[in-house]
């Protein structure tokens, strides 16, 4: 893949992912004027966590590392436009959920009521389970981590 397509493919991916960032941001009731910047952090932690995939990353220390962006990012847009940080980032972190890993691994556990247990779909279950599991984990803990390091360091009066 040359460069070209590389950028061609984050473009898209960060455009793709601004529209559910804004989306569940409208659902969360966040202000209008926030909106922008909710597509925007959204573009910019799903398209860095692609970046970091394609450096050969996997999925969860990349969703982890992104996640962590998004914190920072989020704290100082916060102090600039005087709201609360979650009002950026939680919508922003939206796209990154294991959509697919999740429903893999409750189809496979449905198949598995219903024709009986078998190896291959026992694999697969557990597999994906773990795998979304990993990643809502890296999810919560890289998106809390700039909060708990950013403001256990202010002087205490």
């Amino acid at each position: 893949m040359g460069v070209t397509e590389f950028l061609l493919l984050l473009a898209q991916d960060m455009l793709l992912s601004a529209v559910p960032a804004v989306g569940f941001a409208m659902v969360f009731n966040v202000p209008a004027k926030a909106l922008p910047w909710c597509a925007l952090l959204g573009a910019i932690g799903h398209g860095s966590r692609m970046v970091l995939m394609h450096a050969g990353l996997s999925v969860e220390w990349a969703t982890f590392l992104a996640s962590v962006l998004v914190g920072c990012i989020g704290i100082q847009w916060s102090r600039w436009y005087l709201a609360h940080p979650k009002i950026f980032t939680v919508a922003a972190v939206i796209p990154m959920f294991p959509g697919i890993s999740a429903y893999t691994a409750m189809i496979s556990a449905v198949q598995m009521s219903h024709v009986g247990y078998s190896e291959a779909l026992m694999e697969t279950l557990i597999g994906n389970f773990l795998k979304a599991t990993s990643i809502v984990g890296a999810l919560s803990i890289g998106l809390s981590l700039p909060g708990l390091w950013l403001y256990r360091k202010r002087p205490r009066v």
